[in-house]
Parts: structure tokens; C-alpha cells; sequence
């Protein structure tokens, strides 16, 4: 059956009727169909735009579907209705098109240099295997690979780039030589200047970037996904390292210390910013609206820009329509205007997933 919305949809700022047939959205009326809200704010789904379905807390890969169906509806019953899972060790292409879980945008295992990784979590090459192992997981992926791009050098005592700068370069090129967009964990100065400069698509944290390197970015239309809430575990991971590693430690409290003016200064410049809580490993699933409330309060970002980071923006970014005239019919209603007040994405009335409303969450 039809459904039918009514509701001040955003971003136009308007009351607007929506038609919801099947697994798509028109604004022509259907005759018949069940109304089943008429008042509120109406916003197409969230995303995730990073997030690891296939690894459990702790940092262990899940060893079952079932896991991943779990911390996706996590994600889900959050307001989630779209993830982009930045790797995953556990391959699951089947949970692609199930009715009930967020859609799913899909890197395969990262790609890693050896012994420099969470254990068991990529595929660990050396310089000479990167191209040819991006592009098996070009295939293993459904649109994009995951690059690590950094990581502690135990023998330099820091972090330091996975691979040397042609490898990492030519990673880039080996993944849009496979006809998807490529991602890279970065934490470093160094790594993360290599890999701006050769055209990876997005940069996931960030902490290292320099002013030249964020206009850069804004003139490619490289997107940051700055994930604070994740930023914020520097810490905690500084004072396990101290003891063997204290310039590490350093580092790490100082990039921490600086990222707020970092990601305040990308979003000044233009740079594409989307929200990513990295949920998965030491973040819990279920966490966009923190990590959105950071954007806001730490780095400087409007509520309605952080909305469309969250929201319409980064759906037509990972090619997922929104609410448009036959767009995908996935959508929250809140009773309050986020606008004025993203708690209110804590309490929508209403989740609607690929046509079919959800239940209340448990």
C-alpha cells in the first residue's frame, strides 16, 4: 500500500505532501494511500558516512552475519538509514538489499601495510602488492576501497606513511582505475599531504592537515569525514603508548588538541564535510547525533550544514537520492525542528526505510 507524509520537508523549508510507493518517492497524489503522519519536520534519512559493521567493540572482526545485522540496526534504530562501512573484514554483500537494515555503501577489507594495522582487520601488503590488492578489493567493495595510510612506525617511534609516496599515489589511481572512489585513514602530516595530492577521494580524520593542504582540498572537492567523536579516544591511546613510545604520545595529544580548528578551517574554506562517527572497534554504534553536536559546538558548523552533512548532502554524495521526485523513499519525521535544535533528531515519530515505516526501537 501507498503511504502518504505531510510535513515542512527540509531542506526547502516547506510544507509538502509525500507520496511513498514502494521503495520510492513522488510528490503526484496517489489515491488510496494511508497517511500516516501529517505534521512534523521531514528529513531524508541519515547517514553514516563511517562506520564498521564488521568489526566488533574491542577491535575484533565479527565472525557472523548476524553481528553485522545487529550493530547496523544499532545504527538503524539511531535515525541511520544509509552507512557507508569504511572496511570491513568480514565480506557481507548480501546484507546489500535486506528490507530492514540501513542501505549499505561498501569498501572491502582495508588495505594496510604489514604489521603496522588492527590486528586481523586488513589485508596487510607490502609496496610491490598495493595496486593489484586495491583492485580485488575495488570488486570485494561496492563503490569504493579503504587506503590505511598511516600508522606507528614502532621503529621510527611515530607515525609514519603505510608505504612510500609513489606506492600510495599509485594506490589512488589503482582504485579509479577500477571504476570506484578510494578512502584513506589518516592521522599524520605526511600521510595524509601524499595522498590529497594524489587524488584520493576522501580523508578520513584528517588531524594532520595543514592550511595549504585544507584549499587544496577545497578546490579538488575532496571530502573530510573528521570524525571527532573518534579524534576524542587520542588520549586514552597516548597514555597506553607513553611508556614505550612518548613522542607518539605527544603527537597524538597534539593533533587531538589542534583538530577542532583544523575541521573549523576546512568547513571555512568549502572543503565537503560529512558526518562519520567511526563506530566500530572503541566507538559504539548508534552515535551520528554526537558526532553532529560536535561539528557544531567544537568546530564552528551551522545546524543546517550540519544536517546536510548528515542528511541530503552526503546521500547525493555517496549517489543515493533523496527526497525528490522518485528518489528513495527513506525518511524521518521529529516533531521538533532540528534546525533549531539537533537534539531533536534524538526523538523522531516516525523512521521510514525503503518505503516501510519501523517499528518504535526497543
Amino acid at each position: 500500500m501507498a503511504l502518504h507524509v505531510r510535513g515542512v520537508l527540509l531542506p526547502d523549508d516547506e510544507v509538502r505532501d509525500l507520496w511513498l510507493v514502494g521503495d520510492r518517492v513522488t510528490f503526484d497524489p496517489v489515491p488510496g494511500a494511508e497517511t500516516i503522519a501529517d505534521r512534523g519536520f521531514v528529513l531524508p534519512g541519515l547517514v553514516d558516512a563511517h562506520c564498521h559493521i564488521g568489526i566488533a567493540r574491542g577491535g575484533a572482526p565479527i565472525t557472523s552475519l548476524d553481528q553485522a545485522r545487529a550493530l547496523a540496526r544499532i545504527d538503524r534504530d539511531a535515525g541511520v538509514l544509509a552507512i557507508r562501512d569504511a572496511g570491513s573484514p568480514l565480506p557481507y554483500p548480501e546484507l546489500d538489499d535486506e528490507p530492514d537494515l540501513p542501505r549499505l555503501v561498501r569498501a572491502g577489507r582495508h588495505v594496510a601495510p604489514p604489521k603496522r594495522y588492527l590486528r586481523d582487520i586488513g589485508v596487510e601488503v607490502g609496496a610491490a602488492e598495493v595496486a593489484a590488492t586495491v583492485a580485488e578489493q575495488a570488486a570485494a567493495g561496492n563503490g569504493w576501497v579503504k587506503l590505511v595510510g598511516d600508522w606507528i612506525d614502532r621503529g621510527v617511534g611515530d607515525l609514519a606513511p603505510a608505504w612510500d609516496a609513489d606506492t600510495m599515489a599509485a594506490a589512488v589511481a589503482a582504485a579509479h582505475a577500477a571504476g570506484v572512489r578510494a578512502a584513506v585513514h589518516t592521522f599524520s602530516e605526511s600521510a595524509v599531504e601524499i595522498m590529497v595530492r594524489a587524488g584520493v577521494d576522501s580523508v578520513e580524520h584528517g588531524t594532520g592537515l595543514s592550511l595549504d593542504l585544507i584549499d587544496l582540498m577545497a578546490r579538488q572537492g575532496t571530502a573530510l569525514i573528521p570524525t571527532m567523536i573518534n579524534i576524542r579516544t587520542f588520549g586514552h591511546i597516548a597514555d597506553q603508548a607513553r611508556p614505550k613510545f612518548p613522542g607518539y604520545a605527544d603527537h597524538m595529544l597534539a593533533l587531538r588538541d589542534r583538530f577542532p580548528e583544523v575541521v573549523r578551517s576546512a568547513y571555512e574554506a568549502g572543503v565537503p564535510i560529512y558526518v562519520g562517527t567511526d563506530a566500530g572497534g572503541g566507538i559504539d554504534h548508534g552515535q551520528a547525533v554526537e558526532e553532529m553536536l560536535l561539528l557544531h559546538e567544537q568546530a564552528g558548523m551551522s545546524r543546517m550544514d550540519v544536517l546536510a552533512a548528515a542528511s541530503w548532502s552526503a546521500r547525493e554524495w555517496l549517489g543515493l537520492p533523496g527526497l525528490v521526485e522518485g528518489g528513495l523513499a527513506d525518511l524521518a519525521i521529529y516533531p521538533e525542528d532540528p534546525r533549531q535544535d539537533l537534539n531533536a533528531l534524538r526523538t523522531p515519530t516516525h523512521l521510514i526505510l525503503r518505503g516501510h515505516p519501523l517499528p518504535p526501537p526497543t
